[in-house]
């Protein structure tokens, strides 16, 4: 090749100076060696060919005239040499990378497609290519009788889709095809999704011009590669999705990724949609956005109904999801004065920041979506995180094979957890220390516990471990929300399930169905201001109030219901109204003791509960002491499964009985020996709580004492000089005081 450019540079040139080529001869292209030169001359020859206009005879140079036209000695090409070079090799390879482009597709489409070759439309123009099948994807259509606004439609094409991309499709919403279904109907209501007022009294259409929304994303492995690779099934599924959803998609737009995937994008009037696939390893990740009020969660199940295509081969896994729901944007000051308040939120809740916020749960399942009773709206989600338990622990529990899990299953199942308008109530794994601290510790106090009431607890576990007490002769339970019962019931059976413990005669495997059992669905604040109310007291005759009392009073009484810092009225009420307050303690017999789980304990650096978000705290428990109990005392439990440790209040009518709240570890272990039920195994009912656990609870805690003394007008006792002693005589002004149970009691 550079034996072929020097004789076409030496043909274009005069003479050309070369230090391995030393003469030509333009007419016969005649090669001179350097030695034949130096045969006749002696000296080295450079010179112009024979015939040359300027010179007819050979020209010798010596050596230093050389070197001096060496130094300005230059290539010259001719434009039309130029062109004549280039576009052969140039038009090779075009043709070349068009061929390759061809089979390299064809292979790819009959990889996906088994042995049939689809048609190609192949479109050449001004170098680009557009790759296109012969078959549509499927539109977006509109839902009978939803009205499309009108829109404009601005697009950007970039050529590198020509390059990465094997198809590409862009299809938009036809708003005429249902525009006879709704001529004549002007009267009519819009679809349910537009016009449905959420938990904060507004609607969808209202939430649309909201700088807010709902984002949910979603991961599934494990999927078909036959169905991540094909866009017309894709796009069928979204479009599915998006109609059963009751959104609206304007328009879509799909690549068909090379050598294999998809990515798509639809424009929703709500807000997008969008996904992105990877055949090979079997996964598709998903996000749904929209600023309506229409719930996302519930459409979790047929998303993986619709995507979660289980591959055809006979060993292939089940599809496994992952997901996360969050809210985005803004509410609170674009919404009217005081129509937004995020506490009212079951997404801005617990159920929003502890569940369905975490992407990482290997499951989370909602067994109750958002089911709403006649009170409050009741969520159940089974959840499995990968930080405290291993999936395949868990499915190697569910095998017969004799292993360890399989042997305790019971420590590796997912967890159960119950909810509230959001506010998680009850877990699973938090279950035995929770309704075990909150039930115990008063019950083994009082001497002889016979008759227990119970305020709230709907799920039914406060009433079980009541019934493990051998003294026991009644326990009733006033819960407003028959709902909760109900679906803890269906959805949470081992909260009341009784059936492991050695009752008497009258035992039950449902715990409700034991004799001693009485739930009762109605108001707890009606139910005292009625029975143990000022009214209730006026209307008898002191004959009629003294054996009424003494048939009816209790002697324990437990609080297990909304938690004292809910920016809810019926909290409000339960804590600090003073009617109901005393009507609890007159519900009491003389030696009663009240009990009242009183919501998350405080740290180091909480401020007063007056002055903070515990106020209602603060307020029930200036109440009590005024009221006349004769010792309140607070305790923590760490492990409840609530985010925090818990904090519970229990109240002493009488002195006495306060006094068996100090006995030893030892002590406590005998009476529960003797006072609890065993199982049918003959092995002790109580998990969690023993004489260890209620020394604990004996003494507050620190943050208890600097919370107490935080207060505006601090309390005598908080004084350096007298809780770190000097001997001074300490006065206590109040029936709750940690300073005083920390260092004197």
């Amino acid at each position: 090749m550079r034996t072929i450019f020097h004789i076409i540079h030496h043909y274009v040139q005069d003479v050309c100076y070369h230090p391995s080529v030393q003469y030509f001869s333009n007419q016969g292209m005649q090669l001179l060696s350097l030695p034949h030169v130096k045969a006749q001359t002696g000296v080295k020859h450079f010179g112009r060919p024979p015939d040359h206009p300027s010179n007819n005879s050979w020209t010798i140079i010596n050596k230093s005239e050389y070197e001096k036209r060496s130094k300005h000695s230059s290539f010259h090409f001719h434009p039309l040499f130029l062109l004549v070079s280039i576009i052969p090799f140039a038009a090779i390879a075009f043709y070349a990378g068009v061929t390759i482009r061809i089979l390299m597709v064809t292979k790819l489409r009959n990889s996906r497609n088994g042995s049939t070759t689809p048609e190609l439309n192949l479109n050449i123009s001004h170098g680009k290519m557009d790759w296109k099948n012969e078959k549509q994807l499927p539109p977006p259509t509109v839902i009978p009788g939803k009205e499309v606004p009108f829109t404009t439609y601005t697009f950007k094409h970039f050529p590198i889709a020509a390059k990465a991309t094997r198809t590409t499709y862009t299809m938009h919403i036809d708003p005429t095809v249902h525009k006879k279904e709704v001529e004549g109907k002007a009267d009519c209501n819009n679809d349910k999704n537009n016009t449905e007022e959420d938990g904060d009294g507004r609607n969808e259409v209202d939430d649309l011009y909201l700088p807010a929304g709902q984002h949910l994303l979603v991961d599934i492995k494990n999927v078909d590669p036959i169905f991540l690779n094909s866009e017309e099934r894709l796009a069928e599924a979204m479009i599915q999705l998006v109609d059963e959803s009751k959104l609206t998609l304007l328009s879509y737009h799909c690549h068909g990724l090379i050598p294999v995937g998809v990515s798509c994008a639809g424009v929703l009037l709500e807000s997008h949609v969008a996904f992105h696939t990877w055949p090979t390893e079997g996964v598709i990740s998903m996000d749904l956005f929209t600023c309506g009020s229409g719930k996302l969660i519930p459409t979790l199940p047929r998303i993986q109904q619709l995507f979660g295509v289980k591959a055809a081969n006979e060993d292939a896994d089940d599809p496994m999801m992952m997901w996360s729901h969050k809210l985005r944007g803004f509410r609170k000051g674009f919404v009217p004065e005081g129509e937004y308040n995020h506490r009212l939120n079951p997404l801005d809740a617990d159920l929003g920041s502890e569940i369905l916020g975490f992407h990482d749960f290997d499951i989370k399942k909602p067994l109750v979506s958002a089911a709403e009773t006649d009170y409050q709206m009741v969520d159940v989600y089974e959840v499995l995180d990968s930080n405290q338990r291993r999936l395949s622990d868990y499915y190697k529990s569910l095998e017969d094979d004799g292993s360890y899990e399989s042997l305790h299953p019971e420590f590796f199942a997912p967890d159960h957890i119950l909810l509230l308008d959001g506010i998680i109530q009850s877990t699973r794994y938090g279950d035995a220390p929770y309704h075990e601290s909150i039930v115990h510790p008063a019950m083994i106090t009082h001497p002889n516990p016979k008759r227990v009431a119970v305020i709230g607890g709907g799920e039914g576990a406060t009433v079980r471990e009541i019934l493990k007490h051998s003294t026991l002769e009644k326990v009733v339970m006033i819960e407003i929300d028959g709902g909760v019962v109900n679906l803890s019931t269906k959805y949470l059976p081992e909260w009341q399930d009784c059936s492991s413990i050695a009752h008497h005669d009258g035992c039950a495997e449902w715990c409700f169905d034991d004799e001693r059992a009485d739930l009762r669905v109605e108001d707890a604040l009606a139910y005292f201001n009625d029975n143990f109310g000022s009214s209730s007291s006026i209307s008898k005759s002191a004959d009629e109030h003294d054996e009424t009392d003494a048939q009816e009073q209790f002697d324990v009484l437990i609080m297990d219901c909304l938690d004292p810092n809910d920016d809810h009225p019926f909290a409000k009420v339960l804590y600090t109204d003073d009617g109901y307050v005393t009507s609890l303690y007159d519900a009491l017999t003389e030696g009663g003791i009240l009990v009242v789980q009183v919501g998350e304990a405080v740290n180091s650096r909480s401020p007063s509960d007056e002055n903070g978000s515990f106020e209602n705290r603060s307020t029930m428990i200036k109440m009590l002491d005024e009221i006349g109990f004769k010792s309140i005392h607070i305790y923590e439990e760490p492990h409840c499964e609530f985010g925090a440790p818990w904090t519970t209040l229990i109240a002493f009518k009488d002195v006495d009985t306060r006094k068996r709240w100090y006995r030893s570890s030892a002590a406590v272990e005998l009476d529960l020996s003797r006072r609890i039920l065993p199982t049918k195994d003959g092995k002790t009912s109580l998990r969690y709580f023993d004489g260890a656990t209620m020394k604990s609870y004996q003494m507050p805690s620190r943050a208890f004492e600097d919370n107490y003394c935080r207060k505006q007008d601090k309390p005598e006792e908080c004084a350096e000089k007298v809780r770190f002693g000097n001997g001074e005589e300490v006065n206590v002004s109040s029936a709750y005081s940690p300073v005083f149970e920390r260092h004197f009691a």
